[in-house]
């Protein structure tokens, strides 16, 4: 048992135990050494590892919250956090008073202020969390969580954020961590959309790529995207950002949506947007987002 401020967490429950949560879940249980219950689920990785660690399976996300002092969702967008919350036998039927919900998923913010009213009717707390980084980052334990919530809360769950994470910090309230990583993600696929699309033409103009690669180097290309996405363009290699190109377009919208809800301009993630939806359609959504290089050549 451990204290952290107000709250005595004696075990941590995560739903969502994917690409990026399997990795929360390994460090949740070596780094933090805290007790933790997941959510049996399809979708999941392999969790042989997770069990042998000492990790219990749940059978419904009720489960997991009628045991967890902290629930750590790690899902794939809005409508999945909400069914997981709100749904039938969903975490907020069985919830404790005083359970900290942290949602690192990437979320609308105005789902995400609803389902924190929502939390706290049924007793608990709300952190908004996203993560930046990868699936690498998350086995490793060194994501970066923008945080949006109560100071009070946020102090209380640090000790369990450490364990899978180098950088955490407070953006401001509930919404403004999920904010923030729209605005992140929409910079980030951006520039890696726009970086396969001249890749492609330089490609279909017989321009030697590693040549492309330094010359942007060199220039105003310089940046991390053009170092994640370099191993693609110049040998193939399209595993260095292992990110599903359907969910590069969900954030793309999910950032769209907020800029519309708020009357900001769009006109350049419209484009981005319309560029990713076209290699989605043409069945290539679950390949990795460097693949972008190849998608958009010449057919």
């Amino acid at each position: 048992m451990r204290t952290t401020n107000e709250v005595i967490v004696t075990k941590v429950g995560i739903i969502g135990v994917g690409l990026m949560g399997h990795g929360i879940a390994k460090n949740v249980l070596t780094r933090g050494g805290f007790p933790l219950a997941f959510l049996d689920h399809p979708g999941n990785q392999p969790v042989d590892d997770l069990i042998g660690l000492g990790a219990a399976a749940c059978r419904t996300p009720a489960d997991v919250a009628e045991i967890s002092d902290v629930v750590i969702l790690c899902v794939t967008g809005s409508p999945q956090v909400e069914a997981v919350l709100t749904g039938e036998a969903g975490v907020l039927s069985r919830l404790r008073k005083g359970t900290i919900i942290v949602d690192c998923s990437t979320a609308l913010p105005d789902s995400t202020l609803r389902m924190a009213a929502a939390v706290r009717a049924a007793g608990g707390r709300f952190l908004d969390a996203p993560m930046t980084r990868t699936a690498r980052h998350a086995e490793e334990g060194t994501l970066n969580l923008l945080v949006g919530g109560d100071e009070a809360d946020f102090q209380s769950v640090r000790a369990v954020l450490a364990a899978f994470t180098e950088g955490v910090e407070r953006v401001g309230p509930v919404s403004f961590g999920h904010r923030l990583k729209l605005l992140h993600n929409y910079v980030s696929i951006g520039f890696m959309a726009l970086l396969s699309e001249a890749a492609a033409q330089a490609a279909d103009a017989g321009v030697d790529p590693a040549v492309f690669v330094e010359v942007l180097a060199k220039g105003g290309g310089a940046g991390a995207a053009l170092q994640r996405m370099t191993p693609a363009i110049v040998t193939n290699d399209v595993g260095t950002v292992p990110f599903f190109i359907g969910n590069a377009l969900k954030d793309i919208d999910y950032y769209r949506t907020m800029a519309g809800t708020s009357g900001a301009s769009r006109t350049i993630a419209d484009g981005v947007s319309g560029a990713i939806a076209a290699v989605v359609e043409s069945g290539h959504g679950e390949a990795y987002i460097p693949e972008l290089t190849r998608f958009l050549r010449k057919q």
